[in-house]
């Protein structure tokens, strides 16, 4: 976070002793410690959810085979899958020192991102303003002023979305992205010279260098965090680059040469593989069907702000910043590579953070200024309580009836008797996407992976749905267990048993049912 205060006191007694200085907080150091507890405690007494299995698993494949680690979900290959990045290696290697599981580094990683995240808005906006308001009113921005409608997604910053992707690595990119726009905004505004050769240039051209490393580590743990990321670098550039030369060009040269170095030089996975890969973006086709209802307040009280820079200066980083979203987030509607609409998350930071440097100057106000101020006060209202309240009010001192986070049910009694690798066939929604982060693979991955042939993937999805339907014989069942030596079945209270299988636990919250079957994998 931003530095403290210090203030000079008359010296008295023994505090003379000490130069008399008293170190004081910043508004944001007290705000963001404040933050960083409450949303810790929020995002510690919720269940993982969702794509959390999914992130569990790459830690446990990471764990069990830190250098070559299988496919995240199945026992396939997993060269090349960009979920191996940086990120996840350091998780994989923590679990492997510590022996913890996946589950428990997933939720382990959320305050450390929070961390990466709250010191990352505190430089950003720094650069856009020294006024010492600004990045309180910007966090605050960015985590209440959506829209009305829940909007929960991986990269989405909202109160409520926060409680369950906290620990992805979508967050950490996000606050990664901050600090390499900070140092990005930082160089673009110094005016200096920076010769080609002597001391000062060397240095010079290594900070550059640094920015792109910080740019090519976005993109290798969250690749379309990566494009708003350099998108934001082009805006910053461009809007405040006054003068170019070649040392000018040259510097920023260094910078995107860097940046793609350490993408190429990932051994772990191809992260350039994914451009034009279109394997996803069905998937993401539902972030462009409710943007009205989830963003409507952001854009309502953020445009003013942001069209008042606008006005001062057409080259304003963060009016730029907004318009090339906008642009490639059309382009994914149009073009039908939906994916794209990953980044609408941090489209809406420019409005965010245009209102919070607006609303950050000196009283006294204006009479625009003050109709501003209340605007972004009764969205932030209506924002929390429509949406966001019931992730930091808990159910049993809720008054309301906040909704809350989603309360996914833990696959732990069934685990504890699966091996690591194993590989179970289930019906459940809640457990295809929850099971491989206890360490057993699926017979078919849920999710679509670039690293993967999708055939292959579809291929295994109708060999399960074969098995699981009601009038498969015991013969295909058992040529389908052989196939991908099926271990295990973990099937809701609607799926009868197959009589071939043996009933080893029972979840008493949902009804579903383990059951072994085939002979122990002995490979």
């Amino acid at each position: 976070m931003s530095a403290g205060v210090l203030v000079r006191r008359t010296v008295r007694g023994v505090t003379a002793l000490r130069g008399g200085r008293t170190w004081r907080p910043t508004p944001y150091q007290a705000f963001g410690f404040l933050f960083f507890l409450v949303m810790t405690l929020a995002y510690w007494r919720v269940p993982l959810c969702c794509d959390a299995g999914q992130h569990a698993a790459v830690v446990e494949r990471l764990k069990a085979h830190l250098l070559r680690p299988r496919h995240p979900m199945a026992d396939l290959p997993g060269a090349g899958s960009a979920y191996y990045s940086p990120y996840a290696l350091a998780e994989g290697a923590l679990a492997r020192l510590t022996g913890l599981g996946g589950w428990e580094v997933v939720r382990l990683a959320g305050p450390v991102n929070l961390v990466v995240l709250l010191t990352g808005i505190a430089r950003f906006v720094r650069v856009l303003t020294p006024r010492p308001w600004a990045p309180v009113l910007a966090l605050a921005a960015m985590t209440l002023l959506w829209g009305t409608e829940r909007a929960w997604w991986s990269g989405y910053l909202g109160l409520m979305s926060l409680t369950g992707n906290l620990g992805y690595p979508s967050t950490c990119a996000i606050g990664l992205t901050f600090w390499a726009w900070s140092l990005t905004g930082q160089r673009a505004r110094d005016t200096r010279r920076v010769r080609y050769v002597g001391p000062s240039g060397l240095r010079g051209f290594a900070g550059y260098a640094g920015v792109g490393g910080l740019y090519g580590l976005v993109l290798l743990i969250h690749p379309i965090t990566a494009v708003a990321a350099v998108l934001g670098a082009v805006a910053l550039v461009a809007g405040w680059q006054r003068r170019w030369d070649r040392a000018v060009l040259g510097r920023w040269t260094v910078t995107a040469a860097t940046a793609l170095a350490v993408a190429v030089c990932w051994p772990w996975s191809d992260v350039l593989a994914l451009a034009g890969n279109d394997s996803v973006d069905g998937m993401h086709r539902v972030l462009y069907l409710r943007l009205a209802g989830q963003f409507w307040l952001a854009v309502a009280v953020g445009l003013p702000a942001l069209w008042l820079r606008g006005r001062r200066s057409a080259r304003d980083p963060l009016v730029l910043m907004f318009a090339l979203d906008c642009l490639v987030v059309a382009y994914g509607w149009v073009s039908g590579h939906y994916t794209y609409g990953r980044i609408l998350g941090l489209t809406l930071v420019p409005l965010q953070f245009a209102l919070a440097v607006e609303l950050a100057a000196p009283r006294p106000w204006r009479a625009g200024r003050r109709v501003l101020g209340w605007a972004a006060a009764a969205g932030a209202c209506l924002g929390f309580l429509a949406v966001h309240a019931g992730a930091v009010v808990p159910r049993a001192l809720d008054p309301v009836g906040f909704a809350q986070p989603p309360r996914w049910p833990t696959y732990t009694w069934a685990a504890r008797h699966m091996a690591p690798g194993e590989v179970v066939i289930t019906d459940g929604y809640y457990a295809v996407h929850a099971i491989a982060g206890y360490g057993p693979n699926l017979a078919a991955p849920a999710w679509p992976d670039p690293s993967l042939d999708e055939r292959e993937r579809l291929r295994r999805v109708a060999d399960v749905a074969a098995y699981l339907a009601r009038d498969s014989t015991r013969a295909e069942r058992a040529a389908i267990a052989r196939r991908y030596d099926v271990r295990w079945l973990l099937l809701t209270r609607w799926h009868p048993v197959p009589e071939e299988a043996v009933v080893v636990a029972w979840s008493r919250r949902t009804g579903e049912v383990l059951a072994r079957v085939g002979s122990r994998n002995r490979r």
